[in-house]
């Protein structure tokens, strides 16, 4: 090999092992500075000062950068740094039900740009989430679920185009659904994302048209127990892969629009505890149907429906105080997977 290619190529590994050996050092200084923030971190944190070498107890690392901190149900306690956002390789950090883990997320979060997996579900996390999370481009997964986050959902959060998994439930999140407009994006730009779980907030306002359209690949929508007002959007029916509905324990009214039974796919649809009026809604052709629940509502008075005694999948048939009349139908009792009515 001539001498001249010999020396390039001694440089370049040279130069690889430098990188390397510097990312290894910033990384290992950032777990410090983690570890001083929280109590009860692994054993073997204290006894080494070579996490990716010596194999850190929920540490990854490929190449002797830091890809992964999965510390799950580790009873840690304390609150996260600014300095996770050092961690430029990082690919996973899920720090789920460690619920004595408090404080803000810190906008330093989205410095980690190459993250996949965000997974703080059952902490203890408080104040809103940061407008920075909207950098985080190549994320997946994005569960921010059972903490004690407030105020409005970030409408940068439109900018992950990449999201199969959006998880807010459960948290003190209020204000507006985010859509997009000449200023800012909104969740009506998620057309990849598969899980859409918004339940137990304080979210108010009506749910925007525009949040939905045919483009969209939503299988679940979970808004029950918010504060939302005004009707049901027609383009609900246009999200033709939706399995699961739920907009239940929320101030919704008006009528139910009757392109909702172009949802065949659904298994789940729970309307209940609203302010729905109008005709009850005919559910034609939604064969997989299993839970249904209408209840508490004011629908016009009806007779029993008997598109019900065609749904051949119905487990559970909730329609109470819905100003129902007249005879129930032998034939509803027919229905073999009938089991909670």
């Amino acid at each position: 090999m001539d001498e001249r290619i010999l020396m390039f190529l001694l440089l370049i590994f040279s130069s690889l092992l430098v990188v390397t050996a510097r990312t290894a050092n910033r990384d290992y200084q950032t777990l410090l500075a983690l570890k001083n923030e929280w109590q009860n971190t692994p054993p073997d944190w204290e006894r080494s000062n070579d996490p990716c070498g010596d194999g850190w107890i929920g540490i990854g690392c490929i190449n002797g950068a830091v890809t992964s901190i999965t510390l799950s149900s580790m009873h840690l306690t304390g609150q996260l740094s600014s300095e996770i956002g050092g961690l430029s390789e990082l690919r996973i950090l899920d720090l789920s039900y460690n619920k004595n883990l408090t404080g803000p997320l810190p906008e330093a979060i989205g410095n980690l740009r190459k993250l996949t997996n965000l997974i703080l579900s059952g902490c203890g996390f408080s104040g809103t989430i940061p407008y920075t999370i909207g950098n985080m481009q190549r994320l997946a997964f994005l569960s921010l679920n059972s903490n004690n986050f407030n105020g409005q959902i970030p409408s940068a959060i439109g900018n992950l185009t990449n999201l199969y998994w959006l998880d807010l439930a459960e948290n003190q999140l209020e204000g507006p659904i985010p859509i997009s407009n000449e200023t800012s994006l909104g969740l009506d730009m998620l057309h990849h994302t598969k899980h859409f779980h918004f339940g137990v907030n304080k979210l108010s306002g009506n749910i925007p048209p525009q949040l939905f359209s045919s483009d969209m690949s939503l299988i679940h929508v979970l808004f029950e127990s918010n504060k939302l007002t005004g009707n049901i959007p027609s383009t609900l029916g246009l999200v033709q892969n939706l399995e699961v509905v739920r907009l239940d324990r929320n101030y919704l009214s008006g009528p139910v629009p009757p392109n909702v039974s172009n949802l065949t796919n659904v298994r789940d649809l729970l309307l209940s505890n609203n302010r729905l009026s109008g005709p009850l809604p005919n559910l034609t052709g939604m064969n997989i149907l299993n839970f249904l629940d209408v209840s508490n509502n004011s629908f016009d008075p009806s007779e029993f429906p008997l598109w019900l005694t065609n749904l051949p999948s119905l487990t559970t048939v909730n329609m109470e105080n819905i100003n129902l009349q007249g005879n129930i139908p032998v034939s509803f009792f027919s229905l073999n997977q009938l089991q909670t009515v």
